[in-house]
Parts: structure tokens; C-alpha cells; sequence
């Protein structure tokens, strides 16, 4: 119970944190994205915010035996950059660049009544199914 707990903490404070940056905002994301044209980078300090407590942080969390809250860190073991990463990374950045949306902020934008959020979730279903039917 504690555990599920502090998940829908951590979860709140984050939704909370990107409704306050606007990054639930599709057209706010969308104009940061936007360099060529009406580009606005005030999201830039977000994502400096954002690097600055990560790489901070983990270096010294990752220093610990084990979490907080768990009996292990669960790091990926894959460090090469292949294919399947370019052509992931490729179509996720399509995608945010398309909505405005990624899926953090989809999460929080449901939470939010953004419609557009629905549709984002639902496409990002929808690649999770498309990933597992072409991965067999």
C-alpha cells in the first residue's frame, strides 16, 4: 500500500509540475518545437530545470545499493544505438512534433479533460500493439 501510495504522489506532483510548465499545452509545445517559424522558448527552461535536478540526482541516487522503495533499480541493459531505437525515437519525435503531445503529458492532460489527450493515449496504444505484432 505505501508503495502505490507514493506512486500517486510522485504522479500528482508530476502531472502538477507539467500543467504548471504548460507542456500539457499542445500549442505551447508546439510553438517551442516550431524554430523556423513562431518559435517560443520559454520551454527551454523547463527542459533545463528538468536536466539540471536529473543529472544531480541520479548520479548520486544510482550510487545507492537500492531504492527507496524497491529492492532494485530496474536500468536497461542496452547501450548501443540500433535500429529499433532510431526508428522508435524517429516516430515518437513525429508524433510530439504532430500533437504537441508526449506521453506524459497526454497522461496529465486526461487528468487535465484535454479531448486531444484521448486521441494521443490512444495512438500511443495503438504503437504498443503495432510494436508487438511486428516483434514476434
Amino acid at each position: 500500500m505505501n508503495t502505490f501510495i507514493i506512486a500517486l504522489v510522485s504522479g500528482i506532483v508530476f502531472g502538477v509540475g507539467l500543467a504548471l510548465s504548460q507542456m500539457t499545452n499542445p500549442s505551447k509545445v508546439l510553438n517551442f518545437l516550431d524554430i523556423a517559424g513562431n518559435w517560443d522558448p520559454s520551454l527551454m527552461l523547463v527542459m533545463v530545470g528538468a536536466l539540471t535536478v536529473t543529472i544531480l540526482s541520479f548520479t548520486q541516487i544510482l550510487k545507492r545499493p537500492m531504492p527507496l522503495f524497491d529492492k532494485q533499480f530496474y536500468l536497461s541493459s542496452k547501450s548501443a544505438i540500433d535500429k529499433p531505437l532510431i526508428i522508435g525515437a524517429s516516430i515518437f519525435g513525429m508524433g510530439w512534433g504532430i500533437s504537441g503531445y508526449c506521453p506524459g503529458p497526454a497522461v496529465a492532460g486526461l487528468g487535465l479533460g484535454n479531448s486531444e489527450a484521448i486521441v494521443m493515449i490512444f495512438g500511443i496504444y495503438m504503437g504498443f500493439i503495432a510494436h508487438r505484432l511486428l516483434d514476434q
